[in-house]
């Protein structure tokens, strides 16, 4: 294996796309960064990574009365922090991991952070009805509460993508691969992405 590969994974909300990236950082020994990216960027701007998971991947103004932990090394004296300041915060995180090695990523927006960089940018999708029984049995909701959380979440993450990298969360032409994790099962598709990065030089 080269000395280091990055994949982004992008995903629907219920289309498994986290588990796929859990899957391939399991079968390529590369480290897996999702919720571990909140608590760096917490960690190193002084902010509680209770702040960070409750605005993750979404676009809202962030009032700071009761986020703060017992120091901010940046000093902000603001009764406000703006959208693109937690996005440079985050995006600072991710950068730095990725500058010092191989490292996985799910959503975050990190194919566009790492633009730059040779990445392998994945996007995984499914069918609303695959999507909607996965969450109904993970969250043991009704397939219509499913439904509706599916819908906002989507909503939410495509309103955190497309604004700050001025493209289009879910359009195939952002990324290397889109797949339907529905046809080949949550295994079969981090294959399929291995087998892809084999193909396209970045893993040998």
């Amino acid at each position: 294996m080269p000395d280091k590969i990055i994949i982004n994974v992008g995903r629907q909300f219920g289309s498994g796309g986290r588990n796929v990236a859990a899957i391939l950082s399991e079968k390529l020994g590369i480290q897996l960064y999702d919720n571990e990216l909140i608590i760096r960027a917490a960690e190193e701007s002084g902010y509680s990574k209770d702040f960070f998971k409750e605005k993750d991947e979404k676009k809202s103004l962030f009032t700071l009365s009761n986020i703060f932990s017992s120091t901010n090394r940046f000093g902000i004296t603001e009764n406000y922090l703006n959208d693109n300041e937690v996005f440079r915060l985050q995006s600072d995180v991710i950068r730095k991991i990725a500058e010092n090695g191989s490292a996985i990523f799910v959503g975050r927006a990190s194919d566009y952070v790492l633009r730059d960089m040779k990445c392998l940018d994945v996007f995984i999708c499914a069918p609303m009805d695959n999507r909607k029984a996965r969450i109904a049995e993970r969250k043991n909701i009704s397939l219509e509460e499913a439904e509706s959380l599916i819908n906002k979440t989507d909503r939410q993450r495509k309103e955190y993508y497309d604004y700050f990298t001025f493209g289009s969360w879910g359009t195939a032409s952002n990324y290397d691969l889109c797949l339907d994790s529905s046809i080949l099962g949550i295994e079969g598709t981090a294959d399929f992405i291995i087998d892809f990065a084999h193909r396209s030089g970045l893993l040998r």
